[in-house]
């Protein structure tokens, strides 16, 4: 299968792989700004999440991804990852480094990141929400965790109709599928990465930024002061206009 997307634009291109919170539509706020920036702008939903169903036979986030690109005609994107996204993007980076021109990776999440106590106790709550019924408590639950001081109703609204929609597309199933790991060394992801955390994020992602950052062999750490972990749906404009930035200084060495 395609897992659902759209494409925008003309010009180098950009691939906007979403939060495990969220879905395609958490980058509404940079979608037009990146196209008039002269960019071909390409963005997905996992599966499990906005209209991509979840899978019914084992499948890799990473082959989808290589097959979406193999669809749409490009050979080389700039890939742009919030936590779970970023994720993914990193480990595409380093299976298929020839494919990849840039990574701008904000709050990413890590597989070889051991989450603390906290972040585990987080998690149990989460699922004990989620199956008492109680999904009103696990959608506020995750607002509140995931959105920064900065974040207005509108960004906390656009998340509860997310987060919704990926607990009910993933509790649809009677069996749930989950996708195929791959062995990735992201120490071959050798794109210029420019890695994002937040001041105001959890303590195991501003860890996760920095340590990811580390790894790579050609990454620029920053943490944005104002950020919790999801920055492009809490300033939008100015995550648009580091976006922006990044691209240009890549695309143009």
């Amino acid at each position: 299968m395609t897992i659902t997307h759209e494409v925008a634009g003309d010009g180098p291109a950009v691939l906007l792989l979403h939060s495990s919170v969220c879905d395609r539509r958490m980058w509404d706020g940079q979608w037009d700004a990146l196209r008039e920036a002269g960019y071909r702008v390409v963005r997905c939903d996992f599966r499990g999440f906005g209209e991509t169903p979840c899978a019914d036979a084992p499948y890799s986030n990473l082959t989808d991804l290589e097959e979406l690109l193999d669809e749409l005609g490009i050979d080389r994107v700039s890939l742009v990852g919030s936590s779970f996204g970023g994720n993914m993007a990193t480990q595409f980076a380093a299976l298929h480094p020839e494919r990849v021109h840039s990574l701008t990776l904000l709050c990413p999440g890590s597989s070889l990141h051991e989450p603390s106590a906290d972040l585990v106790a987080w998690g149990e709550r989460e699922e004990e929400l989620i199956e008492s019924g109680r999904l009103d408590e696990a959608v506020e639950l995750n607002v509140d965790t995931w959105l920064g001081p900065d974040a207005d109703e509108a960004a906390r609204a656009k998340v509860r109709l997310m987060q919704r929609n990926a607990f009910e597309l993933q509790l649809a199933p009677e069996e749930e599928v989950q996708p195929t790991t791959i062995e990735v060394d992201v120490r071959n992801a050798v794109a210029p990465a420019l890695v994002f955390g937040g001041r105001h994020d959890v303590d195991d992602f501003r860890r996760i930024a920095a340590d990811v950052a580390a790894l790579l062999p050609n990454a620029e750490h920053r943490e944005l002061p104002w950020a919790g972990h999801l920055p492009a749906l809490e300033r939008p404009a100015e995550v648009s206009e580091l976006l922006i930035a990044h691209l240009a200084e890549v695309w143009k060495a």
